[in-house]
């Protein structure tokens, strides 16, 4: 595997030394004091107390500590997808192509409504990470994150690594807010085995991006998230097909080891929820065209209805997909970690008034009433997860 610009972020070096693998792991010094602490302080958290929280006052050799036990339990983690169509300001002036010219808000009132509308849809929802396509730029996602913090109190931070859609000048980000902490952000290069033949195709528009999440007792667990954007069309299967075999050649074997992998995005699938062929473009993302079961993921659009599982305007199109490891469907005993809670489509969260008419909204979409101008042609979709 071929990885191409990698950004580490904030060094982990103390976090690691004391990071847990297992609840409860005690200091090795079983005469020293802290050894007291903690063991008092577990049974406390594992006791009736804990929903209440307490202080603690410890004699020690140093005289009274007082040790506040936190009663807050670990917060859900939430992933939210959305297609925010075309999300372009209006400066035309850094754009090349043709159609990125054409596509650019109107003026800067347009283009603010847009923004606001947005900020405004992700704040209501609150998600802990928001994958999202068809941004223009990085700069743009910043002038999101303004709005939600200026509007909502909202802290986001963003990320976008400059894709390789010279056609659009689209690319795909993240939007994330503590407690998730952002480890690392890349994009993938394809090696020279994967560009011979016909077997794979690049994916244009992809970020992936790690995090820590805590899950209480000082205990984190990294994630891994793979957002894309894949070929458009019902006669593009063939070459979202060959994108899905690239995808598994990039996170194949982070799956296989067991790790927390999610992959998201507008997939542009015509395939439901409700059946998977193995030879199409989503059996191929889940990993069903090999034979091991080890690479395979879970389309979590398999635990909604037909009807709840629509993610864009055109009536039953699911275009919009979250696929999972199964270490994160599957609990481990008596260890915390994250687990899959629920998953939801939201349309009210992108249509304003009624859903708008789709040539209407292609052909006029500024011309709309903003009233009744819906945010996109795409629903957000958001999965979330507990500590078990």
């Amino acid at each position: 595997m071929s990885i191409g610009r990698v950004f580490a972020v904030k060094p982990r070096a103390q976090r690691a030394a004391r990071m847990q693998t297992t609840r409860g792991a005690m200091p090795t010094r079983f005469n020293d004091s802290r050894f007291l602490l903690h063991n008092l302080i577990q049974r406390v958290r594992d006791s009736h107390l804990r929903p209440f929280g307490c202080v603690l006052i410890l004699a020690s050799l140093n005289g009274l500590l007082p040790v506040f036990l936190s009663a807050s339990e670990p917060e859900d983690l939430s992933v939210m997808t959305w297609n925010l169509e075309w999300f372009f300001d209006d400066l035309p002036g850094d754009n090349y192509s043709e159609l990125a010219k054409e596509k650019t808000a109107p003026d800067r009132t347009l283009w603010a409504w847009k923004r606001d509308a947005v900020a405004n849809s992700i704040a209501k929802a609150n998600p802990t990470i928001v994958a999202v396509q068809e941004v223009e730029n990085r700069r743009v996602l910043w002038y999101l994150t303004r709005a939600l913090d200026r509007d909502f109190s909202s802290q986001y931070e963003e990320i976008c690594l400059e894709g390789r859609d010279h056609f659009t000048e689209q690319d795909v980000g993240f939007l994330y807010r503590k407690p998730a902490d952002l480890i690392l952000q890349t994009q993938f290069n394809r090696s020279l085995a994967t560009q011979k033949g016909d077997t794979y195709y690049d994916v244009s528009k992809h970020v992936m991006a790690v995090f820590e999440f805590p899950l209480g007792n000082d205990m984190v667990e990294r994630v891994t998230l793979l957002n894309v954007h894949l070929r458009a069309s019902a006669e593009a299967m063939p070459l979202r097909i060959r994108q899905a075999r690239l995808l598994v050649q990039w996170i194949g074997g982070a799956i296989r080891n067991g790790e927390n992998v999610i992959l998201l995005g507008d997939l542009n699938t015509e395939e439901t929820g409700d059946r998977m062929k193995p030879n199409s473009d989503m059996g191929v993302a889940t990993g069903l065209e090999t034979k091991s079961k080890e690479d395979d993921l879970v389309d979590l659009h398999r635990f909604l209805n037909k009807q709840s599982g629509q993610t864009h305007m055109i009536k039953g199109k699911q275009f919009d997909r979250i696929m999972v490891s199964r270490s994160l469907i599957e609990d481990t005993p008596r260890v915390p970690d994250l687990v899959f809670k629920s998953i939801r489509v939201y349309p009210e969260l992108s249509i304003q008034g009624s859903l708008d008419d789709p040539e209407k909204h292609w052909e006029g979409y500024w011309d709309l009433p903003s009233s009744e101008r819906d945010i996109s042609d795409h629903f957000p979709v958001i999965a979330t997860f507990e500590v078990k």
